[in-house]
């Protein structure tokens, strides 16, 4: 072997094979598509977040923000909270999220679609997700139904401690009546009675009784078409 003149042995261990190099250079890319996929992903996630400011409370899933110039009822994603008339549950559950969810104070909202009542249906964020707070604390339901663009797991986990724990709506067991049979069950019962103390059976408009209380006095007298969209609480327009 003459000196300097490299061995063919180690001239072949030093070539690389046309795929391999392509490989090579195929990685940076990849690498590169992954790390661009998932920036997307966070941006598009910050865009869809909303920040507002709580005005009201209506019950333990519904409430109202000011979104700049806009006013919108939030109605809060992936849980059922109960009826106003489903005492004293529904009571509780608007009590606890007065508590958790101060007027005036700033949220993240997390829209998912807008509701056959116009309601934006979001996750809101304050401190914590007040959400899944509501489930895991035993002040409302997740709601199955609903639960496709949420964490699914992450609720009914929060569900099953709350059941296990005997937490509000499980303090018997198996739980209250789900709200969405409660008002199914009332539905059902609705009839032409709704409007028996109107004379000749008319029905009166929200902007005809005059005041909010009024109209909660005459959701309890029966006539429960003031109540939209079954959720206990008569007029709310007139807050």
């Amino acid at each position: 072997m003459e000196a300097g003149r490299p061995a063919a042995s180690a001239k072949r261990g030093l070539r690389v094979k046309p795929s391999q190099t392509f490989a090579m250079n195929r990685l940076p890319l990849l690498l590169l598509g992954l790390t661009l996929a998932t920036w997307l992903s966070c941006a598009a996630s910050r865009a869809q977040s909303i920040r507002a400011t709580v005005l009201s409370i209506g019950d333990g899933d519904t409430i109202r923000v000011q979104q700049g110039q806009q006013r919108i009822t939030v109605r809060l994603a992936c849980i059922d909270a109960p009826e106003m008339a489903q005492a004293p549950d529904g009571a509780n559950a608007r009590r606890y999220l007065q508590t958790r969810l101060r007027l005036g104070s700033s949220v993240t909202l997390r829209p998912q679609t807008v509701d056959r009542y116009g309601r934006t249906v979001a996750e809101v964020i304050g401190e914590v997700n007040l959400n899944l707070a509501l489930v895991e604390d035993g002040m409302a339901f997740a709601y199955r139904k609903y639960l496709g663009q949420c964490d699914a797991r992450e609720y009914v986990e929060a569900e099953s401690r709350a059941s296990r724990s005997r937490y509000g709506v499980w303090r018997v067991p198996g739980g209250i009546t789900r709200p969405w049979e409660f008002r199914r069950g009332r539905t059902a019962g609705r009839s032409a009675s709704t409007a028996e103390s109107i004379p000749g059976g008319r029905r009166l408009r929200c902007r005809e009784i005059g005041s909010f209380a009024r109209a909660q006095e005459l959701l309890r007298q029966g006539h429960t078409y003031l109540d939209g969209d079954g959720n206990g609480v008569a007029c709310e327009s007139l807050r």
